[in-house]
């Protein structure tokens, strides 16, 4: 391919240039554009050209994600002001007046500029803008929304993507979305319609350059809004709400201040929770601190190389606490400290992880690690599968909810506890807008404990409710994992995995998902599959996606789909055995490693017929 051949992108990226808003971002294509008038690098120049220049980075019901650099598909200042001017023209034509927006941003690279960005825009087209008072968590921006009774949110927060990256999320409520969905993430048509706004925008003469901006006029909100989070979070507490056995009837919980734990001495009863966070680098570590200690947990260890916010995340390859090794460091401090549970929230906190201290996880073999000695990390149906339980014994009537991908056990309790059970779309977006909802998770350690506060996940109140369970248990002689035994009793032992493959080529990933199709496998770890579903003709009154669920005769399932924010294929695996009521640790034990076996084996099988 010649210079000649790539006129067209090199077109492109100067008419880039001349409508562009930031002298960074000018800067950039123009040395990329020097670059490729250079033989040595001009490969790699127009390479770089063409992926940048080959399409527009998309809004949809994630909003916008992507790494940060000049150009249609990437996250820039340019790219911002026009899906502020898209959001703000939709605004206008749905609500009477100036719409209402409340908007919000992370510590990442860049995120403040897109924030200010983002009030300009929505201000100059008559909006009344209020801007949080710094760097928060998305739940806090989530929890504004509802609070102020915005009409719309934005949080500028790549999440638990790697640092080069950013984002662009949106919410709905006010007098816009008025029923279940009420401050939650946008879905069809609404993100359709805006995206429609967005693209007349882009379209229009200059471009992001034309767009008008305000340089002042938006609303700053004090700290009192996050006070008001917190205030709401520690409503949730509930001094006289005791673990009971899983059998027992549920009772009506009762209310009251929470007493903060008392120390006490070695063989005097149980010592307080010690508890080690870690907030990735991320805008939670200080907010999760507060939560802790206004719920009374006075021995709380952070790791503290983690502890303050940095854009470059330098302890870390990915900021995402699912990637191994992510909380190596937590667990080592957890392990020195002998902790009872490690709690770790990625870099926007809306998620949450939660490791404990398993004896019959350790091993001599290998390296000594605080993996070695048993500390293990839960999956995201674990700990949904004890905060659901949690949430049922709390309430007499509702709806527990979850992705299609999450674990099936949530049906099993909601059926135990004489509740309602949704399943859904994967996503919070989908999840929060559950009619009647007292609980939600999905596997990706996205849980909503309090749907009326927030309608999203929240990695800062699930902790608070992860701590107050764990507190409860360890006061009874209990552990988590001693909950988790009695869950299988009650409803069986759910057992679930994941396979994920990344491409690089994102086509090959429609021709995994048609090579599923086309020919699905016969059996699942040697047991018939009896049902192989579509999801993209739409299933049970879900919506189409992309994804295909297979089921077999001993319950096994997978359900197998691409990402919807990397480009991956991930295949949710799930393997269901009975456990007797009367069980015994021991035989419990033992089911979970053969369990892990039958997981192992499904991950291969699945593995082939994928063609990986």
């Amino acid at each position: 391919m010649t210079l000649l051949d790539d006129e067209p992108v090199i077109a492109r990226a100067e008419a880039w240039i001349a409508d562009d808003v930031d002298d960074a971002d000018r800067a950039d294509l123009r040395n990329l554009l020097t670059l490729a008038a250079d033989p040595q690098m001009r490969e790699i120049a127009l390479t770089e050209l063409r992926d940048r220049f080959s399409g527009i980075l998309e809004f949809g019901t994630a909003g916008l994600r992507g790494a940060m650099a000049a150009g249609p598909r990437r996250m820039n200042r340019a790219v911002v002001i026009t899906a502020a001017a898209g959001l703000a023209a939709y605004l206008a034509s749905a609500v009477p007046g100036p719409a209402r927006v409340v908007v919000g941003y992370d510590a990442r690279y860049r995120s403040a500029d897109f924030a200010r960005d983002t009030a300009s825009v929505l201000t100059a087209a008559g909006a009344d803008v209020s801007l949080l008072p710094g760097p928060l968590p998305t739940p806090v921006l989530a929890f504004a929304v509802r609070h102020l009774d915005a009409d719309a949110g934005v949080m500028i927060t790549a999440s638990h993507n790697p640092a080069a990256d950013n984002g662009y999320k949106v919410y709905l409520g006010g007098r816009v979305i008025t029923d279940a969905g009420q401050g939650a993430q946008i879905v069809p048509p609404y993100d359709a319609r805006i995206a429609a706004e967005i693209a007349r925008v882009s379209a229009a003469p200059g471009g992001a350059s034309g767009v008008p901006r305000a340089v002042g006029g938006w609303t700053v909100l004090g700290d009192d809004l996050h006070e008001d989070y917190l205030r709401r979070v520690a409503s949730l507490h509930d001094p006289d709400l005791h673990l009971r056995d899983v059998h027992t009837p549920r009772a009506t919980p009762t209310s009251g201040a929470r007493t903060a734990v008392t120390l006490r001495s070695e063989g005097s009863g149980p010592t307080p929770l010690r508890i080690v966070t870690t907030s990735l680098h991320g805008v939670g570590g200080r907010t999760l601190r507060r939560v802790l200690a206004d719920a009374g947990f006075t021995d709380v260890i952070p790791v503290e190389e983690q502890l303050d916010p940095d854009p470059a995340f330098p302890t870390v390859r990915f900021p995402n606490p699912e990637e191994k090794g992510v909380l190596d460091l937590a667990l080592s401090i957890a392990s020195d400290a002998r902790a009872d549970l490690v709690i770790a929230n990625d870099p926007d906190a809306d998620r949450c992880a939660v490791a404990v201290y398993d004896p019959d996880w350790g091993t001599y073999q290998g390296a000594e690690t605080a993996a070695s000695h048993g500390w293990r990390m839960l999956t995201g149906d674990q700990v949904g599968a004890l905060l659901g339980w949690d949430a049922a014994q709390r309430t007499a009537s509702g709806t527990l909810a979850c992705s299609i991908v999450s674990s099936r056990v949530l049906a099993r309790i909601a059926e135990r506890h004489g509740l309602r059970h949704a399943t859904t779309l994967t996503g919070f977006k989908w999840i929060a807008r559950t009619p009647d909802l007292v609980f939600g998770y999905e596997e990706a350690l996205g849980y909503c404990v309090d749907p009326e506060g927030v309608r999203d996940k929240d990695g800062l109140s699930a902790a608070l409710r992860v701590a107050l369970l764990a507190e409860r248990l360890k006061e009874s002689g209990k552990t988590l994992r001693d909950a988790l035994d009695d869950i299988a009793r009650a409803c069986g032992l759910y057992s679930t995995g994941q396979l994920a493959a990344r491409f690089d080529d994102l086509g090959r990933i429609p021709e995994a998902m048609g090579r599923l199709r086309a020919a699905p496998p016969a059996t699942l770890d040697g047991a018939p599959v009896t049902g192989v579903v579509d999801l993209a003709e739409g299933v049970d009154g879900l919506p189409p996606t992309d994804g295909v669920v297979l089921t077999a005769d001993d319950d096994t399932r997978v359900i197998v789909r691409p990402s919807g924010t990397e480009p991956k294929v991930k295949c949710y695996l799930e393997v269901v055995t009975p456990v007797a009521a009367d069980a015994t640790a021991e035989s419990l034990g033992r089911a979970r490693v053969t369990a892990q076996r039958r997981l192992e084996r499904l991950r291969k099988e699945m593995a082939a017929a994928l063609g990986l």
